[in-house]
Order: C-alpha cells, then structure tokens, then sequence
C-alpha cells in the first residue's frame, strides 16, 4: 500500500509521538496500522542504558511513532514504561495510551437528554482522575481532592486539538477516517475485528451481579433484566467517539453501582488502568475502546473489536495532530501511485482454476485497456478468492497498474471503501465534508494522470443497490436507495472493473450486457489438491478424497469447512463422511459451523449454510415470489421439478392475478442467476442437495415450514392425474415428487387433508394399473381413511376410494375384504 511518509529517523530524538499499549491484542491492532515499519528497514533502534522497554518503530501518515509494549497492566507498569522511553526517545512531544477500557454506558447529554455509549464506540481523553487515591476508612472511601494529589489538565496544545475535534464537522471527520481505518484491520484475519453484532451487546441492570467469576455470562447462565439502548435498536453498529474525563485505578471497575457512583461524582465517562501512570510524565491523550461496561459481567468477546477501534481511532487523531520536529519534510500535495489497497494478504493455499485466471488475463487491461468483467457462482464457490489471486498476479506482472478493491455488499461498506480510497491516495478535497467522496473518487480515477487501474467491486448482489428501486418487478421489496451506486463506477479507456457475485443478473448489467463469467464447482483434482493443501500432513486416501468431495459436491468453500473441522476436533476423514451420512440434519448443523480460512472477509457469515441464508435473504429483497418458489421447491425432490407445479402454485395464491407467467419467468430467472436452480431442457428444474438443505433449514428458522409443506402437497395434488396406463409417464416422473409432500407436515387444514387423499388416490391408481398390489392398497387405505374424515363415508370422494380399495382386494384374491367395503 502507498502512502507518503516522513523520512525515516535518523536518532531516537528524531521521534516525537510515542504509542503505549499495555495488551498484544492492543499492540497487534495499532502494529497493523502503520504505513511502514522502521525495523524493518536494518537494524532496530537502541535504548538508553537500564531501559528494558521493548519497542516497535515506524511511520503512521506523516509522523515517526515509537510502539511501547508493556510487560503487564496498571498504572505503576505504565509509568515506568513512560519514563524509559522518555529516556530513550526524549523528544517526545505526544504520548497515546491506546487500548480498551470499561465505559459507562448513560450520561447526561446536551438540551437535559442522555447521551450513550455501547460496546466498541472510543472514549477520548480531557483530563484523568486517580479515582483509587485516597484514604480507605472502616465505613467508606475518601478521595483526595487537594492540587498536589491530582492529575493536571492536558497542555494547551492538546486541549486546543481536542476542542476543535469536538466540534460537529471535525468529529464526523474524524469518525469517518476511523471507518476506513477498521475496514483495513478487518482485512486482517488473526485480529478478528469484525464487529460482534448487537445481540452481543448486553447491559444488565447495575444491581445485577454476575453468576461465577472465571465463566461467560452465556456459561453461568446470566439472566437479570436486560437494560433497553436506543443506539442499539438504530442498528448502524457504527463506533461513536466520546470526549470526556477516564478514570484511572490499579483494579478493574467490575461494579455497575460503584461504576454509577463514581460517574456521578466525578464525571467520568470511562474506567482504565494505565493513563494516571503516564500523564504527569508526557503531554497524553488516552484513547480506548469500549470492550464492556465496568461491571462484573465481563464481555470478552469484544475485546478485540474494541482495541480495533481504538486504533483506528488513533490514526485518524494523529492525521490532525500537526508535527513540530524542526526538518521534516512535508507531504506531498498527493501521492503519486500506483497504488495496491487490497486488504487480504495472498492466499498461498490457493489452487486451481486454471481456466477462468487465463480468462481475467486476456480479457481485464488487455490491448483495448478497457473491459468490466463479472464472475457470478453459487455463495462459497470460490469468486472472491479467484479474483484476490488474479490481483497479486497482476501485482508481479504489471506493477505499474493500481489496484482498489471495494466492498460491495451494501451502500455502507461501499462509501467506506471510497472514503478509504480518497484518504490514501490523498485524493483532491477528501478532506471537507461538503464534497461527495464517492463523486470525487469517479472522477479522480477517471483522469488520463491515474494510469492504469483495476478496481474489484466484491460481492456486488444487490440488483437494486446499484441500480435502483425501479428494477425489478412490481412485486419486489418496497425498500428504496438513497442512490444507485453503479453511477459512481468510473468509465475510461485506463480502467477495468472486475465485478464478483452471486446474481448473474447483476454482473450481466454492471458489465453493460457482457456474458459474466460462471464459477462453477471444482473437478475432482482440484479438489484433491485442494484438500491435501488444506489436511498439511494429515494422511488421507484417494478415496476418501473423493467420497468427501463427492458428498459437499466439489464446493470450495464446504471442503475448507469440512477441513477445520475435522482438524479442530481431531477426527479422521471416514468420522467426519459418517456424520455426513447420518441424517440431512447432521448434514446442515456441519454446513453450520463457523471457522476460520484466509483472505475472507470477516463481515461476511463464517459457514457455507449462513453464507446461502444471505443470498436467500437478497433473493427476497429482489423479488418475493422468487422467495416463494424457493421456499416451495425445497419441500418438493430436489431433481426434475415440473414447472407445472410452479404454475399450480401461482395460481393457489389469492393474488393470483397480479401473477401472471411473466411474474413466474422473472421469479424463476432470478433463482436461476443465483444459481440455485439450473433450468434442464428435458426435465424441468433441478435444485442443488445443499441448497435444499439449507432452504428448509431457513423456513424452520422464519417459521414457514408447514405453510410451504401444505402448499407444496397441494401443487402436486392438482398436477398429478390418477394413474392409468396412458399417463404412466407422467405417473412415474412426478411420483418422487409425490413422496416428498406426503412426508412432510403442513397446518393440517381442510383442504390440505383432502388434497393429500387425493393424491394418495392417484398414486394407488398408478400402481394399481401397474400391478403393484401391496403399494396400492397402502395408499389406497390412507386415502379412505382421510376422505371419510373430511367428507364422511357417503361422500362420492370416499365411495369411489373404497371401491377402488375392493378392486385392489380382488385383484389378490382377497374377496372377504372386498366384500366387506
């Protein structure tokens, strides 16, 4: 990655800005946000003599930084570790104490309201109080409030710098960098910063202590009343910055009504342990994320978050923080490139697909230097991974050519891509408010100066993102677009675009009409290779190889999965093909399980099941129907669905009107460029196994499984004719279809019982005319049965049922039982 940098430190008095982190989780995250790493370069730097810090060197935007780690956590630990490097580095003019902290999670906000603070938003420091100095009486604890036993204000620098980074403009300013900052850490893999979602964010009431020490809250079965968040229920999972007083002790505020207290009394806003060591020996601003809320419920599962945004935080602070050391040179007004803003490293497990590289080779930045090309494939088969291996091959073959890479999920992720984009290349006017980056990228891109560029648009499944609330049918989602992002994709004769997604619909428009290029499953060797890259050293047979390959259906992304978990939980390749074959239940809990692979993005789902859930998801926003089809098709045999069915079905629908065989073209059309269904010439439709899998999987989850069952029985109750010898064709192919809505449970209604008799009646029927006497009389008396329930047994219906049953009686010899009906 590019970016302008100052020249690298000729002494340690050359650095002015030291960074202290009392955790690795705390270090690692401010470490990989460096532009370049001075130790890298030749030898490290020397200390003073007696100094035992251990220290990272380096250059964040245009300052020289020196990382300090600290050996363990507290105040004591952290003055010394300030005092030694002040030693070593004495020019010293900023100190940042980065990391995590407890928060308090209410306070008085402006106009008499109250402001909040959630897990993984930043508290940036005013001013430190010692809250722990003081006198501990039998009955209570007196601070000491004198002016010697205090910490002083921040220096008049600093303040100046924090007021005006308070103000509207600044603090959106500076949050906005922190955005584009977080998307590079989420790059990263072994930091985990995705954000942990909301429902993880859980706030007792202050009263409610904690069940055991040492245990999760979910372990020990936590379970006092929940504390209601606005922010929360906004649902942006954006991190806020807050400015205010942190308070400072050598233990950890695990007390939400001490935590309450003190806040009233003092004004802080936050809880940590460092910072009163620091501040009376450098001018220091601490900054930490909000990894719980200084009560004893402990939330580990965000500490890594929370020390992302820190550190993302604490960039973004120092693009404002102006430095003072006499002869550094300044910026350049830009950088002048190329650039390479991918944010995965090289994936060196990759293997395979041969074919479709050599397609990107010839068709991206060839001799027309001018192309948009789209790989769509089913979710988890391996698109994103195609198209990060195509970008380090263009790396070492065409280092001259840029390359930006775009998340294109929804609107968020995309801005924030652009916003990312214009803050490293220092594009003209990114930094003021009122200027549209995503106008200011389009254009700066397509000027003749840029050279040569790629841009990867990720995941780009959203048909009405890019180009509208008007695409679509009538029946689509109502949910509208600010804006269609796809006027914001530059066009010029220097830059190409390579889109990957899961809807062909939406790579064929964004490629302007160009044949995307399908990502289909993996061959057998690749598969293997594949495999053995990922078992590195575990002995597995050709054979297994192949069964295991055979029963995920060569998809890369369940192999990998099938992989971690066989690894994770030391089982062999034959252990983990019998949970495959126990039940389809077994089956879809294993396409369940997250784990962990490289260069994936970390804000997408952790397992090949979520990974369909979220283009069934997107299927629904696009077009509902589309959404019924599936649900329905899933409960029918997986091969050879007629169409006729889907046309029974349509019209069972009371706004059958509105949904004529256009709607049902359309809706089919858009499953189908997803890929879950593949239109066959002479068989109708057929639907992959994992995917119907985990289709029903996602109807238990919304609670529509037993309305599609009964939909789908009554569909195939319509379309099958009572078995005779001139239908026997159309008997046999819908019979397996049959089966699987006669297994199934639907609301039990009325009509659904006596379109399951019906459909009883004419399998028998078929069997019947073929000879098969015992399956006959098994459907047939089910049939009776359910006819006289729902009519009575005088109903023509259930007559001509028993007398059919009699025929089949006869038909044995059995003529005691046919004279009994």
């Amino acid at each position: 990655m590019n970016t302008a940098r100052p020249r690298r430190p000729a002494a340690r008095a050359d650095f002015e800005i030291a960074i202290i982190c009392a955790l690795p989780i705390e270090a690692d995250a401010v470490d990989a946000l460096f532009d370049h790493h001075w130790d890298d370069d030749g030898a490290p730097y020397d200390k003073a003599a007696g100094d035992p810090n251990a220290y990272s060197t380096g250059a964040i935007g245009r300052h020289n930084v020196v990382l300090a780690h600290m050996p363990g956590m507290g105040k004591a630990s952290a003055a010394a570790v300030a005092a030694n490097c002040r030693a070593s580095f004495p020019n010293i003019k900023l100190a940042l104490v980065v990391g995590v902290c407890g928060v308090v999670p209410f306070r008085p906000g402006g106009s008499g309201g109250t402001a909040e603070t959630v897990l993984g938003d930043v508290i940036v420091s005013d001013g430190v109080v010692q809250y722990d100095l003081g006198r501990r009486l039998p009955e209570q604890f007196v601070p000491k409030d004198t002016l010697l036993d205090t910490l002083g204000r921040p220096n008049t620098e600093i303040r100046a710098l924090i007021a005006k980074l308070r103000g509207l403009r600044s603090r959106k300013m500076l949050q906005a960098k922190m955005a584009g900052y977080m998307d590079l850490l989420r790059g990263e893999p072994e930091l985990a910063a995705a954000y942990p979602g909301a429902a993880q964010d859980k706030l007792f009431e202050a009263t409610y202590r904690h069940v055991r020490d040492g245990m999760s809250c979910e372990e020990c079965g936590c379970d006092g009343k929940l504390v209601p968040r606005t922010r929360l229920e906004q649902g942006d999972g954006q991190p806020a910055v807050h400015f205010g007083l942190i308070a400072s002790g050598d233990t950890v505020m695990k007390s939400g009504k001490d935590r309450d207290d003190i806040a009233r009394e003092a004004g802080v806003i936050g809880f940590e342990m460092e910072s009163a060591g620091v501040w009376d020996i450098s001018p220091c601003v601490v900054i930490k994320g909000a990894c719980d809320y200084a009560d004893s419920h402990k939330a580990k599962a965000w500490q890594r978050y929370a020390a992302a945004t820190a550190a993302a935080c604490m960039k973004a602070f120092l693009g404002y923080w102006a430095p003072s050391m006499p002869g550094s040179p300044p910026l350049p007004e830009q950088p002048a490139g190329p650039w390479f803003l991918v944010p995965y490293i090289e994936n060196k497990t990759f293997i395979g697909r041969e074919s479709i590289l050599k397609q990107l080779q010839q068709q991206l930045l060839g001799p027309a230097l001018q192309s948009r090309t789209a790989l769509f494939g089913l979710g988890g088969v391996g698109k994103t991974q195609i198209a990060l291996a195509y970008t380090y091959w263009l790396q070492r073959t065409n280092p001259e050519v840029s390359v930006f890479w775009v998340h294109a999920s929804n609107a968020q992720r995309f801005r924030q891509a652009y916003a990312s984009i214009a803050q490293e290349c220092q594009v003209p006017g990114y930094d003021n408010p009122k200027k549209d980056v995503l106008l200011l990228v389009k254009a700066w891109l397509e000027r003749k100066e840029r050279g040569r560029w790629l841009m990867v648009l990720d995941n780009a499944d959203d048909m009405q993102l890019f180009f509208g609330p008007h695409v679509g049918p009538a029946n689509a989602s109502s949910s509208s677009h600010e804006e269609s992002l796809g006027r914001y994709l530059s066009e010029c004769p220097h830059g190409a675009i390579l889109v990957t997604t899961r809807n062909k619909q939406v790579g064929s428009r964004l490629t302007k009409g160009k044949r995307p290029i399908e990502v289909g499953k993996m061959d057998e060797g690749e598969t293997d290779q594949l495999l053995r890259a990922r078992f590195d050293g575990i002995n597995v047979t050709s054979s297994e190889s192949s069964a295991l390959s055979s029963r995920l259906e060569h998809l890369p992304l369940a192999l990998v999965q099938a992989a971690a978990f066989i690894q994770e939980n030391t089982i062999t390749v034959g252990q983990y093909l019998e949970l495959l074959d126990s039940s389809d239940q077994d089956l879809v809990d294993l396409l369940s399980k997250e784990f962990e692979t490289d260069a994936r993005d970390l804000e997408t789902p952790r397992a090949v099941a979520e990974t369909w859930i979220l283009s069934f998801e997107q299927i629904q926003r696009q077009n509902a129907f589309a959404g019924e089809l599936l649900s329905l098709m899933s409960l029918l045999d997986r091969q050879a669905i007629p169409l006729d069915f889907l046309s029974r079905y349509r019209k069972q629908q009371q706004d059958q009107e509105a949904r004529g065989e256009m709607q049902l073209t359309a809706a089919l059309g858009v499953l189908k460029a997803f890929s879950f269904v593949v239109e066959e010439k002479d068989h109708g439709l057929d639907m992959h196994r994992l995917v119907q899998l985990v289709t029903r999987k996602w109807l238990v989850k919304k609670g529509r499984m037993r309305h599609f069952a009964g939909q789908a029985l009554l569909a195939v109750s319509h379309c099958y004719p009572f078995g005779r010898y001139d239908n026997w064709a159309v008997c046999s192919a819908y019979l397996a279809h049959a089966y699987a809505v006669l297994g199934g449970e639907g609301t039990g209604s009325r009509d659904e019982k006596a379109g399951k008799a019906t459909l009883l009646h004419s399998v028998a029927g078929f069997f019947n005319s073929r000879g098969q006497w015992k399956d006959a009389e098994r459907f047939q008396l089910e049939a009776v049965e359910l006819r006289e329930e729902v009519f009575g047994w005088e109903h023509p219906d259930t007559l001509s049922s028993m007398a059919n049953l009699a025929s089949t009686y006869r038909k044995q010899g059995r003529w005691e039982g046919a004279e009994k009906l």
